[in-house]
């Protein structure tokens, strides 16, 4: 899969916005035709043991389903959901958003734009103020 490598370093930007402290979503969007699931939101999860994870949100046409996956479990999620049905992944941070998108040749492409959020999600808040992160 050629857009692969570029894939990879976008979960990078993913991972470092929540080591920095500047994460505020996550979702895959734009699906290819007509697709029973339509969206995937992924949030922080702040776990008992003052760790985290992900909370995936997958909706479809007619219901929705929450899961918690670990950082790498997620990363394996949403690089099966690629051209199956999403051609786009979305980072909001507080400082960039970062779009990463395939197109019809496979190839992956990164584009960022100004932030359309001035605040951190609420979990990424929380966890700055209990020094999780």
């Amino acid at each position: 899969m050629l857009y692969q490598p570029i894939f990879n370093e976008f979960y990078e930007l993913v991972k470092k916005s929540i080591t920095e402290g500047k994460f505020a979503k996550l979702t895959l969007a734009k699906t290819i035709g007509d697709t029973e699931i339509k969206n995937v939101y992924i949030k922080l999860n702040i776990l008992e043991n003052n760790t985290y994870n992900f909370a995936l949100l997958t909706r479809y046409k007619t219901e929705e389903i929450e899961s918690f996956h670990s950082i790498d479990e997620t990363f394996e999620i949403i690089s099966s959901y690629i051209k199956n049905p999403f051609l786009t992944v979305l980072l909001f941070t507080i400082e960039k958003d970062y779009t990463f998108k395939v197109n019809k040749k496979n190839a992956g492409s990164i584009v960022e734009q100004e932030p359309t959020f001035k605040n951190v999600s609420p979990v990424m808040q929380e966890m700055i103020d209990k020094g999780i992160i």
